[in-house]
Formats: structure tokens, C-alpha cells, sequence
């Protein structure tokens, strides 16, 4: 599995990108993306809402299951990757191919920088993926 080492990541798999200007691009990792099998359908309803940390911000559908998408950073959502969005390019496989570049599920406005120390880097994450 990649898991790429610049990033950050959660414990409930989801991975951090920061750009510089306080902007993060967020996804889930290919941990989870592998856990969940064939992705069908991401919903992201918050666009240019406020979320705060831990609040779920969206979900994603599975053949079998569908599961929240939590915020690791308090922010607000500036953009959902229009590439998965139903509405528009409509591919959710993207996360399935490519879930750290192309299959990116947001960007947000980071509200509180300090919120970054809590995430884990990639050696604590693959400890706990194991």
C-alpha cells in the first residue's frame, strides 16, 4: 500500500495536505479507500460551511458500506474535488486509483494551525495500520 510520507493522517484514515496560505487538501488513505472496496458515490454538502474538527463534513459510498468522512482540521470547506462530484466529472473510483492526487475529496481554510500537531505523521500511521 502507499502511504506517502509528507502527508499527515488520522485515525479514522483520512490524509492532510497543507499548500502554504493555511489551505489543506484532504482524502482518505489507501488503507481506507482498500478497506471499503469499490467507492460508488462521495457526497460533500458543506461546501463554504464552517466544520470543526472530528464533524463529519461528508460520505462516502461503498458497494457494501457507506461511511462518514470526518474533518481532521477545523476549517472551511472551500472546494469538493468536482471529479467525484455526481454533478459534474462523477468518477468516485478516482479515490479507488489514485486516493493521495486525483482522488483528493476537499479543500478547506484551516481556522486553527495548532489543530496539525495532533495529526499523525506517516510512521505513527503505519504503526497503527500495522
Amino acid at each position: 500500500m502507499n502511504h506517502p510520507e509528507n502527508l499527515k493522517y488520522t485515525k479514522e484514515h483520512e490524509w492532510v495536505r497543507v499548500e502554504g496560505n493555511g489551505i489543506a487538501v484532504i482524502g482518505i488513505t489507501d488503507f481506507a479507500q482498500s478497506e471499503l472496496g469499490e467507492l460508488v458515490y462521495i457526497e460533500v454538502d458543506t461546501v463554504g460551511d464552517s466544520i470543526g474538527k472530528d464533524e463529519v463534513f461528508g460520505t462516502v459510498e461503498a458497494v457494501k458500506t457507506t461511511s462518514d468522512l470526518f474533518m481532521p482540521l477545523s476549517g472551511e470547506v472551500l472546494e469538493f474535488n468536482s471529479d467525484l462530484d455526481e454533478s459534474e466529472g462523477d468518477n468516485p473510483g478516482l479515490i479507488n486509483e489514485d486516493p493521495y492526487e486525483g482522488g483528493w475529496i476537499v479543500k478547506i481554510k484551516i481556522s486553527d494551525e495548532s489543530e496539525l500537531e495532533a495529526l499523525m505523521d506517516h510512521a505513527t500511521y503505519m504503526s497503527v495500520i500495522g
